[in-house]
């Protein structure tokens, strides 16, 4: 195994020499393209095969989850922080720091309400922040870090921290959307089932604690894989932009 470690300089990437440390019979892999300095991807791949125990590592890409990382605005530095809730689309707001609301959902209805009153389209304002659907109290945007794809929330306009705080008007119109997404979900994904629900608090998982909101989340059996217990990871085949373009076409409807 000696030899396979000085092997890792040579692949460049440790990320590809690990199963082959940990997992490779050296008795059943030919190394000598790892000693010799080559390392095409193919010829690994075939060599590790051979031991038929793990298969090649691949990479699981979630670029859209940087400014959750590192809590930077997307193709800023490090060193910038944006305001929470407004997309670089919509960065010409706010037009002062007094303006900003410290809720990441009202300072982005804020900036699209901003960008729409000085020339931008509607439909371009609201992709920007992946809002799906407007009503008369509350809307419906995508959840930035989804769970699954189709992971929507349901918020109203008024910045409340509890279900209890909502007027009637407001709480009907929360179920109304919950109707009328529960149909689209199906509709589109055709999920097993769906889950709907609140955590209000910070104590109950609420990311956003001061700002009460509903998720909808689409299920299927078996959704949850090793990758997600033992590595506490999602993988979702579908883009943000996608999912928008979708629910919002049955939406409108």
């Amino acid at each position: 195994m000696a030899t396979s470690c000085s092997g890792a300089a040579a692949l460049g990437s440790h990320t590809q020499w690990l199963p082959l440390r940990i997992y490779a019979d050296p008795a059943c892999v030919n190394l000598s393209f790892v000693r010799s300095g080559q390392s095409q991807r193919r010829r690994w791949q075939r060599e590790l095969a051979k031991c038929s125990i793990l298969p090649p590592m691949e990479r699981l890409w979630t670029p859209w989850r940087y400014d959750y990382v590192t809590r930077a605005a997307s193709g800023a530095p490090d060193s910038a922080r944006a305001t929470p809730g407004v997309p670089t689309a919509l960065n010409a707001w706010p037009e002062t720091p007094e303006d900003d609301r410290h809720c990441v959902f009202c300072n982005m209805i804020a900036a699209v309400d901003y960008a729409i009153a000085h020339g931008m389209p509607a439909d371009d304002a609201e992709k920007a922040v992946h809002l799906v659907l407007r009503g008369e109290s509350c809307f419906v945007c995508l959840n930035a870090f989804p769970y699954s794809n189709g992971h929507v929330l349901i918020l109203p306009y008024a910045h409340v921290d509890s279900l209890a705080a909502l007027d009637s008007a407001t709480a009907s119109e929360m179920i109304g959307l919950a109707q009328r997404l529960e149909l689209a979900l199906r509709s589109v994904y055709r999920p097993h089932g769906i889950n709907f629900g609140m955590n209000l608090g910070e104590a109950a998982g609420a990311g956003v604690a001061a700002h009460m909101h509903m998720h909808a989340l689409p299920r299927w059996i078996g959704d949850t894989s090793f990758i997600t217990v033992t590595a506490d990871t999602r993988v979702l085949p579908e883009t943000l932009d996608t999912t928008w373009v979708r629910l919002r076409e049955i939406l409108k409807k």
